[in-house]
């Protein structure tokens, strides 16, 4: 009790010793991680030329673009994002010192030639209105972030403005490559100098003594040959940071046992001994698949086993039958049951359900009427479903009378534009082309009928112009069930892979492995922004566990992979960015050091002033190249070798060059023919050849190579 008073006196005192360590527990954390007090990197994605690109700024338009991508990944739409954010940056440095700017009345026509097509722009008379721009626009920022519909998208006011900017950058730019590309016009001089590189030819003797000729056992390259070749061609050898790991997967797949459970529920099904709950369609559900009438099936397919393939009431050809089962099933006789099954992960049964005759080919035309809501209906189009289908129906009604009215119609009302410049004709095509109530109609009609069909783009009036061949289509229903791994087989695969990390904690990765019939699988280079593991799929998570400065090589960890299961990853190697060590190195860095080494060898061992002589000394032939050109430096029988016919534009004709390290050996030519082309009266149509090309690669190189003078700091990986 004495010590319980003692410490109420002295509460006040405690409650300032827990505040102070609380203190100094955050501001510990905040000096240790001070770029988050200071406006640091880690609010800022990236810096460029000293302009930083907002983190906030750019998640922002990552949202907005995954929006209107949403078949991008997230690491996708982040990069396209984040070279767009660098080209605008890399661009604005140069529009500051030029000091290119769009003004009001520039921008008013840059927002004219984009949004002119738009009928929220327009009026009656389908022209450009700049007060319902400008209203729309005010609209926009009065909705307080809210989002409206423009065209295809939904758009607040941010993305409004954001897409001014892109436009007014895209307007810079323009202007900005037109003053480069005037700039880079070929002369009349370096036509003349294209044409002569081109048109001088020379005609050679040589001989080539090939680097193949000494043994790669024979030439010895030491660690520092290597680092040497190395340090002389640096830009060859820089390298960005990456990890190598090897994982081992524990996939959640079915077990055989799995699958046999799932086939006997399957058997079940076929002798109707099927025990269910009390439902209304108990009578239904037990009776047998094979007794089952086919004004039922539809009902029964996708009821009675919640199958994943819903019943199709269409006869189809055996082509869109499963290719592993489709003979055997196509020769089914009505009534008969096949199965189960497995086919593409699932296991089946499928009862034959009727047979025909139905064409293999049908040629039709028709007119699109679609309504309100019905799918890829244009802007414009008003009719409510009900007015679409009186419309269709009184326009099949005129063209049953008259067809010669049929064209006219596509013309006037037709909205199938792939279609309407064909008089609405599609040529003979098989019945999997089209949607199926279409198809239905023409496979399963007569030449000549026409009819009223509905799709879901709308109203289609029919005609059937021609059917060609025949052979039989079936009607089968088909009970689908994935083959899934049970929770018994989950939960082994949890403990196998928990039993394996255990067992990592004083063993070897690959020794463990190997124990336990495991395959180990290697990833290498991983870069820090990668987001696909070979095998695994999309695995952020293990690339930046990789890269954390906490992963040592050696570390391993457990990651969840898609589709279910566990990967157990172990990081095996970690380089740095800078140049490629030697040992990576020497993959491409051996071949050219054998070749100098080999080539030196060679010199050696040569004797003789003519090329008969080396040939001979060396055990070669002498060999001859006509026509040679300084455009396309290319020795018949030896080809690409720049460097000699190089040599052999600087001889005098009859005159012999020394010793030459070729590409594939070490040469010696003389020259037997000098070939001068004469000179043209004009050059300007190679002037304007060349310019031409020169201004279709500017803007791609000029960019290139501003962005990499330009001063680049990428902070991505923080935040991915």
């Amino acid at each position: 009790m004495a010590v319980l008073n003692k410490i109420r006196q002295r509460s006040l005192f405690l409650i300032l010793i827990i505040a102070l360590a609380l203190f100094s527990f955050v501001l510990t954390d905040l000096f240790r991680n001070s770029d988050a007090l200071f406006g640091g990197s880690q609010d800022v994605v990236a810096t460029v030329n000293g302009n930083n690109i907002s983190r906030l700024e750019f998640m922002n338009r990552v949202e907005n673009m995954q929006r209107q991508s949403p078949g991008m990944s997230s690491t996708q739409t982040m990069n396209r994002v984040y070279d767009q954010e660098v080209r605008r940056a890399v661009m604005n440095t140069q529009f500051e010192e030029l000091g290119l700017s769009v003004e009001q009345e520039q921008m008013k026509d840059l927002l004219k030639q984009n949004f002119a097509s738009y009928p929220e722009f327009q009026n009656e008379a389908g022209l450009f209105d700049e007060s319902k721009l400008t209203e729309f626009v005010a609209n926009l920022k009065s909705l307080n972030g809210e989002r409206a519909p423009l065209g295809t998208f939904q758009l607040n006011y941010s993305d409004w403005v954001n897409n001014e900017n892109s436009i007014a950058v895209g307007a810079k730019e323009t202007a900005y490559f037109n003053m480069v590309k005037a700039g880079i016009n070929a002369t009349l001089n370096e036509a003349e100098v294209d044409y002569l590189l081109e048109n001088s030819t020379r005609d050679l003797k040589y001989v080539q003594i090939p680097y193949t000729t000494i043994a790669d056992s024979l030439v010895e390259v030491t660690k520092g040959d290597i680092k040497s070749y190395i340090n002389d061609n640096k830009k060859k050898f820089k390298v960005d940071a990456s990890r190598d790991i090897v994982y081992v997967e524990f996939k959640e797949a079915a077990s055989l046992e799995d699958e046999e459970n799932l086939m006997n529920s399957f058997d079940r099904l076929q002798n109707g001994k099927l025990e269910f709950n009390a439902t209304t369609n108990d009578t239904l559900r037990v009776t047998p698949f094979a007794q089952v009438q086919e004004d039922d099936l539809e009902n029964y397919v996708n009821y009675i086993a919640e199958s994943d393939e819903n019943y199709n009431d269409a006869f189809v050809k055996k082509s869109a039958l499963p290719a592993t089962v489709a003979d055997t099933v196509y020769n089914l006789n009505v009534g008969d049951v096949y199965g189960p099954y497995k086919d593409n992960g699932m296991m089946k049964l499928t009862k034959m359900v009727a047979q025909k005759t139905l064409p293999d080919s049908a040629k039709v035309r028709h007119i699109l009427i679609p309504f309100l809501g019905s799918n890829r209906a244009a802007p414009e189009v008003t009719l409510t479903e009900a007015e679409a289908k009186s419309l269709a129906d009184s326009v099949a009604a005129v063209v049953r009378v008259t067809p010669s009215k049929f064209p006219d119609f596509v013309t006037s009302l037709s909205s199938d534009q792939g279609s309407v410049d064909k008089g609405g004709v599609y040529d003979y095509h098989p019945s999997t082309q089209m949607v199926k109530p279409f198809s239905d109609f023409e496979f399963q009609n007569e030449v000549g009928e026409i009819g009223v069909v509905k799709t879901q783009f709308g109203f289609h009036v029919i005609e059937i112009l021609g059917q060609k061949g025949s052979s039989k289509a079936v009607k089968v229903a088909t009970i689908s069930k994935p083959i899934e791994a049970s929770t018994e087989t989950i939960d082994n695969v949890f403990t196998d892979a928990s039993k394996f990390e255990i067992a990592l904690q004083e063993g070897d990765f690959q020794a463990v492995s190997k124990e336990r019939d495991l395959d180990v699988k290697p990833v290498n280079g991983i870069k820090v922004l990668d987001e696909n593991i070979p095998g695994l799929g999309a695995q952020r998570p293990i690339v930046r566990w990789a890269f954390e400065d906490g992963t040592k090589v050696g570390d391993y960890k457990r990651f969840s992979v898609p589709g279910g299961g566990y990967a157990v990853v172990q990081l095996v190697k970690a380089t740095k960015e800078g140049l490629m060590d030697p040992e990576n190195a020497s993959v491409s860095a051996l071949t050219a050091i054998r070749k100098e080494k080999k080539a030196e060898m060679i010199r050696t061992k040569v004797s003789g002033t003519t090329i008969d002589e080396v040939a001979k000394n060396q055990g070669q032939s002498a060999r001859t190249a006509a026509a040679v050109n300084m455009k396309n430096p290319t020795l018949s029988g030896s080809g690409l070798e720049p460097k000699v016919v190089g040599v052999a534009f600087s001889l005098n004709e009859g005159e012999t060059s020394g010793l030459i390290n070729g590409n594939k050996g070490v040469f010696m030519v003389t020259v037997t023919k000098i070939e001068e082309s004469s000179k043209l009266d004009n050059y300007q149509a190679i002037a304007n050849r060349m310019s031409t090309e020169r201004s279709a690669q500017s803007q791609t190189k000029v960019y290139n190579a501003l962005k990499e003078t330009a001063d680049i700091e990428d902070n991505r990986a923080t935040f991915y």
